[in-house]
């Protein structure tokens, strides 16, 4: 693997992994009554840039947001979106950056 890959997986990593904690955070606030959220804009923000395996993984580990269509339906085409990004990146990087 080369640095370029490397570089790529650890960002995709990391970003999904806040995406994943601010998940869990905002469903421990759903629980507590008065407790200030975070908005669902801020997590498709999240998803969109490059944290929507994250916010996916969330979804269905803490059965939060999972009945809004929006969420059920946005997230995984933004996962495919966010592949394809990374893919084409690697690709484009790759044939005009040599290490």
């Amino acid at each position: 693997m080369n640095n370029i890959l490397i570089g790529i997986i650890v960002f995709f990593l990391a970003v999904n992994l806040l995406a994943f904690l601010i998940m869990l955070i905002d469903k421990n606030r759903s629980r507590k009554n008065g407790a200030e959220r975070i908005s669902e804009e801020v997590l498709f923000f999240m998803a969109a840039f490059f944290g929507s395996a994250g916010v996916f993984l969330g979804m269905l580990t803490f059965h939060h947001k999972n009945k809004k269509w929006c969420f059920t339906l946005g997230i995984p085409m933004l996962i495919a979106e966010n592949c394809a990004f990374l893919y084409l990146l690697y690709k484009y990087i790759s044939q005009y950056i040599s290490f």
